[in-house]
């Protein structure tokens, strides 16, 4: 997003909007307000409280959708001809895709241009699979590494379109997902705009789409914070389809595989319950610990 709100301020646009479950909202709040744009943002009512702040205390004009982010991104477009504004949806424009290929640059970088073998990285509107796979096709046209790693797209089993039509052989999403539910409000994109692109690379890469439910995106944010690690619920799906991987032996024991964790847990700390009343309340002159 900061690539590109550089680039539309570049380009004098000052009146931007943008359809999002939430993380893409606050990013375009914030580096909207710091180029000087109007930003308008519309979300799911079930917004995460966190980043509906974010929008707000940035000084972004929020709506809230008696819906999903597809209804909101309909939204967007029926009422841009009123407004003006530039519609930075995602995969709608080129821009973020320039910001999201820096992930494969940074990739080849820290891991010193010998690239791992696959890459689980959680996708909703896919955004960041389709910039991935254009910053390893650069870097191999340039000759600075020798593969691409396979892309593996994880969704959640509540919100899975993706995953549907690859096990289908499916070129694209033919239909939106009925009923999208998951706490991992970044991959409830019932009806990916560019799926045909999200497909494309899996396919070119050998990649796959595998899906995971819920209690394990849980099970599997509670692991990574034991380990010192806040992964918001999406980055904890990337976990949860390695272990399923590799009980179903899907992955070389020799494979070399890297989680792409794509958010931090505080936005979401919500979805897991601690029962106050079961952790011990100490008298101030306690002297012992029962």
């Amino acid at each position: 997003m900061a690539v590109a709100v550089s680039k539309l301020k570049e380009l004098g646009v000052k009146r931007v909007a943008i359809p999002s479950a939430g993380n893409a909202a606050a990013a375009l709040a914030a580096y909207g307000a710091r180029a000087g744009m109007e930003v308008y943002t519309f979300m799911p009512r079930d917004v995460p409280e966190t980043i509906l702040k974010e929008c707000v205390f940035m000084g972004a004009k929020v709506y809230l959708i008696d819906g999903l982010i597809n209804d909101a991104s309909e939204i967007v477009r029926k009422l841009k001809p009123e407004h003006g504004w530039f519609d930075v949806s995602t995969t709608k424009q080129p821009y973020r895709f320039e910001g999201c290929k820096t992930m494969a640059f940074e990739i080849a970088e820290q891991f010193n241009w010998n690239l791992p073998d696959s890459i689980l990285f959680p996708t909703g509107g896919g955004e960041g699979i389709i910039g991935l796979w254009k910053g390893f096709n650069e870097l191999l046209e340039l000759g600075w590494v020798e593969k691409i790693p396979r892309l593996i797209v994880v969704q959640s089993s509540g919100c899975a379109p993706l995953v549907k039509a690859y096990n289908k052989d499916e070129p694209e999403v033919k239909e939106a997902w009925e009923n999208a539910e998951t706490v991992a409000d970044g991959l409830r994109v019932p009806h990916p705009y560019a799926s045909y692109l999200i497909l494309r690379a899996i396919k070119e890469t050998e990649g796959m789409a595998v899906a995971v439910d819920e209690k394990e995106i849980i099970s599997s944010m509670k692991t990574f914070l034991k380990m010192g690690i806040y992964a918001c619920p999406e980055a904890a799906s990337t976990l949860a389809a390695l272990k399923n991987l590799e009980s179903e032996s899907a992955l070389a024991t020799d494979e070399k595989v890297l989680l792409y964790l794509t958010g931090n847990a505080m936005k979401y700390f919500e979805v897991m319950e601690v029962k106050r009343d079961e952790i011990l309340v100490l008298n101030r002159d306690a002297d012992f610990l029962a």
